[in-house]
């Protein structure tokens, strides 16, 4: 089984549960194990709030959006999001956990503990920051869209 889509989203912090909850209904509905389902949905969320604050100059023109693609493929979940902000200094970006008493900063670090593979850098060519990330999926019992 195979199943893709990608999402052209507003830089507004409404369109991160939106993404979550495509991505939840998508991989309920195919049956994947609930644990894997919620990792991978926090995962995104966090790679949407980041493309949301920091992905882009303005409100209004280039930089308004940001894309979420999604790849369920046999036993593999693969997840990007790519923003048309500054990206990261020096290509790419360090993710140290976060003070206990910190409000911010928790989002990449998290990605990294909730996926199996991670690669977040900048956009080659056209500028921005990529964070995509991989997991291993596991099925309920009886899914209907078990991969094969």
């Amino acid at each position: 089984m195979s199943i893709w889509w990608s999402l052209h989203l507003r830089r507004e912090a409404a369109s991160v549960p939106l993404a979550r909850r495509l991505l939840l209904g998508t991989m309920e509905t195919a049956g994947v194990d609930p644990d894997v389902c919620y990792d991978l949905s926090v995962a995104l969320s966090e790679a949407c709030a980041n493309a949301v604050e920091h992905g882009g100059a303005g409100a209004q023109g280039a930089g308004a959006e940001y894309r979420m693609t999604a790849y369920l493929d046999g036993e593999m979940c693969r997840i990007e999001v790519t923003d048309s902000g500054p990206g990261f200094a020096g290509g790419d970006a360090t993710v140290r956990p976060a003070r206990t008493d910190a409000e911010q900063g928790r989002g990449l670090y998290l990605i990294r503990e909730l996926a199996d593979h991670v690669r977040i850098g900048n956009h080659s060519g056209v500028g921005g920051a990529v964070v995509s990330f991989d997991k291993i999926l596991k099925w309920r019992e009886n899914a209907p869209l078990v991969a094969v």
